[in-house]
């Protein structure tokens, strides 16, 4: 049913007359006329009476009268649902106890009132997708893996360098250490059920391995955080790596360390990424509350893979220039 012709009938309902109905529809009155006829021929019944007064409805067009009113609320509800700044921001964070995840706790602490969806996908194709159909607005990923440029609609920010972190278990021969350097990593086991081949945390932690020649297995089953905490905590040989801004909690009895990663340490690029023509307003609340609440960068010198984007001013102060262009060693900042 066309909406227009609802509008007509309920406007005249309410006028009396089809003249007032059309001046409030900005219409003639010869147009109100041919859509109530329009109307009445498509449901098969008479929905007015003229009389000297004006048009008075029938009894079939008092029945219609409801349901053409609930008609046009529920196209309204339809419309405000996806005007700009009405629906809920919608944001991929990857992992509920991601580095993401706690930006977007604190973007949520310092803007209470917008309305987010936090949603968790896991590759970057996937994300990349879901942003150019409309389905999320932003996603937390390091971007730039060679060979996986971002398409032309996405843009990109880096928000966040993660530093990582050695987890071991108690009896692990580094246990003791107040830091670790990658140098000294040689020769140990680290283990990572959890790398995917092709996604791009698997790019970053090959670029890791070639550049510094670490030991990174990914085999066996992937259980999730609490089986990998189960097993380095209980395994001397073997330790992970976790970001410094990973949220995990385990029982007291396994006793893990977590240990800085220094000369250098290795970090982990988080960008968002989100599509040029959004025009959430929420979107860009999200983009400068970034900006503007970089947390503490590490102190010393540090790593990235070569096909990490710059920091921009928009984000935060660019990295010095690279001092190591075979392992990629950013200088102090």
């Amino acid at each position: 049913m066309d909406l227009d012709t609802a509008r007509t009938f309920v406007a005249a309902a309410d006028a009396g007359q089809f003249q007032e109905a059309a001046a409030e529809l900005a219409v003639t009155q010869q147009a109100v006329s041919k859509r109530i006829a329009a109307l009445e021929r498509e449901l098969g019944v008479r929905l007015f009476t003229r009389t000297a007064r004006g048009a008075e409805l029938t009894i079939d067009g008092q029945a219609f009268l409801p349901h053409a009113r609930e008609l046009l609320r529920v196209a309204e509800r339809a419309v405000a649902s996806v005007r700009t700044g009405s629906r809920p921001l919608r944001v991929d964070v990857l992992a509920s106890r991601s580095a993401a995840s706690g930006l977007m706790r604190g973007f949520h602490r310092a803007h209470p009132g917008i309305e987010l969806d936090v949603v968790w996908l896991f590759d970057i194709e996937t994300a990349v997708a879901a942003i150019r159909s409309g389905s999320i607005d932003a996603s937390f990923r390091a971007v730039a893996v060679p060979g996986r440029p971002l398409p032309e609609d996405i843009e990109s920010a880096r928000v966040l360098d993660e530093p990582l972190q050695l987890l071991t278990g108690p009896a692990h021969a580094l246990a003791g250490a107040r830091s670790v350097s990658l140098a000294q990593l040689a020769g140990h086991r680290i283990w990572m059920p959890g790398i995917v081949p092709g996604t791009e945390w698997a790019a970053y932690y090959d670029d890791l391995v070639a550049a510094f020649g670490l030991t990174i297995e990914a085999t066996g089953p992937n259980f999730g955080s609490d089986a990998l905490l189960d097993t380095v905590a209980d395994t001397p040989a073997l330790a992970t790596f976790m970001g410094e801004h990973t949220r995990l909690v385990w029982p007291a009895g396994h006793d893990l360390r977590r240990i800085p990663v220094t000369d250098p340490t290795p970090v982990y690029p988080h960008s968002l990424i989100w599509r040029r023509d959004n025009p959430h307003p929420a979107l860009a609340a999200l983009r400068d509350h970034l900006g503007s609440a970089q947390p503490d960068r590490p102190g010393s010198t540090v790593w990235t893979p070569s096909w990490t984007p710059a920091w921009t001013t928009r984000t935060a102060t660019r990295l010095n220039a690279r001092v190591d262009a075979r392992t990629n060693v950013a200088g102090k900042r």
